[in-house]
């Protein structure tokens, strides 16, 4: 069993999704949730809540492996700066837990978990419900999350069988 830990970074919600994956593949829901740091005084706190929150979750939890969205440019510079330092906060508190991050692009998690790289939050959520036997709604960002898991397990599945490493997985021209 491998505990896998999917980051959704943000500066206002970072979503955060475990899920354990057996030998055989079959996916299990562990926690989901969102740290929400919107309401702190000031940006360089809302930094040190996301480290904190995960690190918190990750002594709780005891993930092994960790996926975590890609950065992808934003129409405001001030936000995509603001996104990248939220991410960079939550690498962090992985990396200082001694677990190794893979970075996925949204396309990927959407293709992993819906079937179409244009999938839409609507869909990412239906589609992680019924991959992980979830009832009710799930909160975007932490849905968000439980994908980017689930398309780490899909992922490093795929790799083992073929036997090629990551870095071959997506090579571009």
């Amino acid at each position: 069993m491998i505990r896998i830990l999917g980051i959704d970074p943000g500066s206002q919600r970072t979503g955060i999704g475990i899920v354990d994956v057996d030998a055989a593949g079959k996916l299990s829901h562990v926690f989901h949730g969102a740290l929400m740091v919107a309401g702190e005084d000031n940006f360089t706190l809302r930094l040190k809540r996301i480290f904190e929150g995960v690190d918190e979750i990750i002594g709780l939890h005891r993930p092994v492996e960790c996926g975590i969205e890609r950065v992808f440019m934003a129409r405001n510079p001030d936000s995509a700066l603001k996104l990248g330092q939220a991410r960079g906060a939550a690498i962090c508190a992985v990396v200082n837990r001694g677990i190794a991050v893979h970075e996925y692009a949204a396309t990927e998690v959407k293709q992993a978990v819906v079937g179409s790289g244009r999938s839409d939050k609507t869909q990412v959520q239906h589609m992680i419900g019924v991959l992980l036997g979830l009832k009710g709604p799930i909160q975007a960002d932490a849905a968000d999350a439980l994908a980017i898991a689930v398309a780490h397990a899909h992922t490093r599945s795929s790799l083992e069988r073929v036997g090629i490493p990551r870095t071959a997985w997506r090579r571009r021209r």
